[in-house]
């Protein structure tokens, strides 16, 4: 790393450190699951029921294995993870078509974006998944051997925290169709990439059906979500009870006496028939999901859970929080709009198409049609992050923002 960089990163790790020391986040709900399932898991028990994905439990469990089951060894975990997660967008802004300003602007933006920092106290797999994408789309951009073979094995490691990510192949796909590849060579990597990651991936399910007695994915709440989320009683497309919904399936006898897989089975269909009868409040519901997820501003209250915070410093670092949230992430959406358009031009023409934008892009649009089809939170875009804040450094360049501010020596 040049010194800007080293700078750059040491500062971003000693404000997540002060954040931890200061901050005693206690995990509760999702979080609380989470750290209970990883202690059961390194003390030697089971690996969970098939309801929810175990990604991230399965690794907190090894960490806490080695070094202990505290909650102080699960945030030097996401210390290190962050750390690792700076290292990769180094190497990947590297890679991208930027000047040396607008680089160090990107990545300098990215190691002090508060969400970098106040997710280190917080036990989510968000960190872990983000390392994942972010070793994906370094090897991805790098000349690196079986490269493909190992986004597959990757792909298949980040569905073990987040089960759609195993369609990953399907951006591979899209994606080098923008960059104007031999249609044979597209076919072929993301054909290896989607052998891989079900290959991979394939004793988890053994596991989970031999559990079972049939067949069954990654995990089983896939058709929970969709159903809560999807339903007339829903009106803010947040999570809801399900025994609200009206004539809800959880209350009848044939749902009650089912296995989570015949229970998953029935959720989904049941969600999917009131899409198809109820296309517009599908859409108003799926766009309410994505300005909670990109624009909505409750994630950093999970830092503050159990961690008694003097309400002065609570105020000032949510306000700067909600603030850099709406600053960036406002004007990052306009430009992915306005990417999307010359991207769409620059494909159907014979102009040359930036390759980092399209994959930014591409992976962009994935994220968000899960989110609008399935359900929203404010956590679910920390994985978008260094997208969103490449897309800002767009939108300063193009107003002259990068050009006319002063460099800042570190």
């Amino acid at each position: 790393m040049e010194k800007y960089y080293r700078k750059a990163a040491l500062f971003g790790i000693l404000m997540s450190i002060l954040w931890v020391l200061l901050v005693n986040t206690q995990p509760f709900s999702d979080f609380a699951y989470y750290d209970g399932l990883a202690r059961q898991i390194a003390a030697g028990g089971p690996w969970g029921d098939t309801y929810t994905s175990v990604g991230y439990p399965v690794v907190l469990g090894l960490v806490y294995r080695i070094f202990g089951s505290s909650l102080a060894a699960a945030k030097i975990f996401n210390l290190t993870l962050t750390f690792v997660n700076y290292v990769l967008f180094y190497k990947i802004l590297k890679k991208a078509d930027l000047s040396e300003k607008r680089r160090k602007f990107t990545y300098g933006l990215f190691v002090v974006f508060p969400s970098n920092i106040f997710y280190n106290s917080i036990l989510a797999g968000e960190i872990l998944f983000t390392a994942i994408l972010l070793l994906i789309t370094f090897l991805y951009f790098y000349d690196v051997k079986h490269k493909y073979i190992l986004i597959g094995v990757l792909t298949a490691a980040g569905a073990m925290v987040k089960p759609f990510f195993l369609g990953f192949f399907l951006l591979v796909f899209i994606v080098e169709l923008c960059f104007k590849m031999k249609f044979s060579a597209v076919l072929k990597h993301s054909i290896i990439v989607f052998i891989i990651s079900a290959v991979a991936i394939s004793p988890w399910l053994y596991r989970n059906t031999r559990l079972l007695g049939q067949f069954t994915f990654i995990s089983n709440n896939g058709g929970i979500v969709l159903y809560v989320n999807n339903n007339s009683q829903n009106r803010y497309g947040l999570w809801m009870d399900a025994r609200n919904v009206r004539n809800s399936v959880v209350k009848k006898t044939e749902y009650i006496n089912a296995n989570a897989t015949d229970k998953n089975k029935m959720l989904s269909r049941a969600a999917r028939k009131w899409i198809r009868a109820h296309p517009a409040e599908f859409v108003q519901l799926g766009f309410k999901r994505l300005f909670i997820t990109y624009i909505g501003f409750s994630e950093i209250d999970y830092s503050f859970n159990g961690a008694n915070v003097n309400p002065i410093f609570k105020f000032i670092f949510s306000f700067y929080a909600y603030a850099a949230r709406y600053v960036v992430f406002v004007p990052a959406v306009v430009m992915l709009l306005v990417y999307s358009v010359i991207t769409i031009k620059g494909f159907s023409g014979k102009k040359s198409v930036d390759r980092y934008s399209i994959y930014n892009l591409v992976c962009f649009y994935m994220f968000a049609l899960v989110y609008f089809i399935s359900e929203g939170q404010p956590r679910y875009s920390f994985p978008c992050t260094f997208i969103m804040i490449y897309f800002f450094s767009c939108f300063a360049e193009r107003f002259n923002f990068i050009k006319s501010a002063k460099s800042v020596k570190l």
